[in-house]
């Protein structure tokens, strides 16, 4: 098999350097059960890459499984892992198999590894290394015949020194480590991306395929993408379901990404380019404080071109004045009564951005018939 007929079979898209490098030592390790760790910010497809693997390993024959450790309560994390046996604790009504066992003679795919309790780290340690394990309640050891291929976003060896993360479980996972770099740092690719996105969406809503302009695909070009490949997606098919057309626009995509573009390039705030996966926390906690200054800066605006403000500081009887919370509450409603639903037309009138205009429709409880 090429690199491209395999690209092609798993849904690889791209035709950078990076990509075709990550294709390479794929096939190379795939046909082993050696142990995969997969590093990569939150939207870049490790699951993806992880099939792909799967895909083209001695173990093919039977489906991978996946499972996110992040999305697992800690109580019960060990009894998804490993299984329980009915009555081993309250609300055992059944015995009932874990992820191990389900992926024997298969590929377990261990996502967000790094959000694993260390108690747990312990018992994930030994199954590896002795393809045993114990479910919850049972006296004997069952075992199995898996391959492991692991993925985060964060920097283990930054987790193990703060000791956070297991040593000698990092060094078990990590045989052969992998990064997949995000969008930004391979832009060749977006184009290539987004016509793929637009296509399937069209195709499975049965809809033609629309043509995207140069323009447009220069404001993709030109976004940072923190959401990577995730976010790309989740914009091509919004801009294709609210402009139904036979062209897709520079107009379509500039309302969609506008909120960060303006950061980098009309508010002088500085564009935090993430330099490796232990900085996505710092970069989600920057945009974040942007985005809360730029509601401040929204509803200043608001305000002072609704209400005299200087009425407002003269009047000396103020118990029939009504909360900031209240008053911007009133004015989406009424935006929203003007426009007959409308809910652009309202942002545009209220000088938001539509974003910003439903995430108030969710804190507010305000519901548009």
């Amino acid at each position: 098999m090429t690199r491209e007929e395999f690209k092609y079979k798993n849904g690889i898209i791209g035709k950078s350097k990076e990509i075709n490098d990550l294709v390479d030592i794929i096939m190379q390790v795939a046909q082993s059960d050696i142990s995969v760790l997969i590093y990569g910010e939150s939207g870049v497809g490790k699951e993806v890459f992880a099939k792909g693997i799967h895909s083209f390993s001695n173990r093919a024959n039977k489906p991978m499984i996946s499972v996110n450790c992040g999305a697992i309560p800690e109580g019960i994390i060990e009894s998804e892992l490993f299984g329980h046996k009915k009555g081993s604790f309250t609300g055992a009504v059944e015995s009932r198999k874990g992820y191990f066992e389900i992926a024997d003679h298969s590929t377990l795919f261990l996502d967000e590894i790094g959000e694993l309790p260390l108690t747990t780290q312990v018992k994930l340690l030994r199954a590896i290394e002795t393809n045993e394990f114990m479910k919850l309640g049972a006296e004997t050891v069952s075992k199995v015949d898996i391959r492991i291929i692991a993925a985060t976003n964060k920097d283990l060896q930054k987790e193990v020194d703060s000791r956070r993360f297991r040593e000698d479980l990092y060094f078990r996972l990590k045989a052969v480590s992998l990064t997949i770099p995000p969008l930004r740092k391979r832009k060749s690719d977006i184009e290539e991306l987004a016509k793929h996105f637009i296509k399937g969406y069209c195709e499975n809503n049965k809809l033609a395929v629309p043509e995207i302009t140069s323009g447009a695909i220069d404001i993709l070009l030109n976004y940072s993408w923190p959401g990577n490949i995730r976010e790309l997606k989740n914009t091509v098919e919004t801009s294709i379901a609210l402009n139904r057309g036979k062209i897709i626009s520079e107009e379509m995509f500039s309302e969609l990404v506008s909120d960060y573009v303006d950061y980098g390039e009309h508010r002088n705030l500085p564009v935090f380019l993430k330099k490796s996966p232990e900085d996505a926390d710092r970069e989600l906690m920057y945009r974040a404080l942007f985005e809360i200054k730029k509601d401040i800066i929204e509803l200043k605006d608001l305000i002072v071109n609704r209400f005299n403000v200087e009425d407002f500081n003269r009047s000396e009887n103020r118990s029939d004045i009504l909360s900031i919370r209240d008053l911007e509450k009133d004015a989406i409603i009424k935006a929203l009564d003007k426009t007959k639903g409308s809910k652009r037309k309202a942002a545009r009138l209220l000088n938001i951005s539509e974003r910003t205009l439903y995430r108030k429709l969710k804190e507010y409880d305000i519901t548009v018939s």
